[in-house]
């Protein structure tokens, strides 16, 4: 199949699966005597895989290890619950600087000033601490 094709069933666009295949996520195809790429039915799969990774913010290098790890079917899952469990923890980490940038905000958030010098918000985050 072409890469149109590709993009349409594996929904990613063509740009992207190029620069898949450039840092080596996606194996290069092979071309047919008029150079177009030429996708086998596996790379829909393939694509599918790396889109739902990405779509839980996995680092294209842990993408790779994990699409590397699949070549073959014996091998532990070692290497994929310590990608999905350092994903988790950042995903954790990420989620309590949020809850203190927003306790940091509504801390912020009350200001009944109708002009900006008076405004305490602004006071607020001109400041100095100490």
């Amino acid at each position: 199949m072409k890469i149109s094709e590709l993009a349409t069933k594996s929904q990613i666009n063509a740009k992207t699966i190029r620069y898949y295949e450039q840092v080596g996520l996606l194996k290069a195809p092979q071309r047919a005597s008029n150079g177009y790429r030429h996708y086998q039915p596996g790379d829909v799969d393939t694509l599918i895989f790396i889109r739902r990774c990405r779509e839980l913010n996995i680092p294209l290098d842990d993408i790779k290890r994990l699409v590397e790890v699949q070549a073959d079917p014996n091998a532990s899952c070692a290497v994929v619950d310590k990608i999905i469990a350092e994903q988790l923890a950042q995903v954790q980490r990420a989620q309590r600087e949020l809850a203190l940038l927003e306790q940091s905000l509504q801390t912020l958030a009350s200001c009944s000033a109708e002009q900006v010098d008076q405004c305490t918000i602004l006071h607020k985050l001109k400041a100095r601490e100490g």
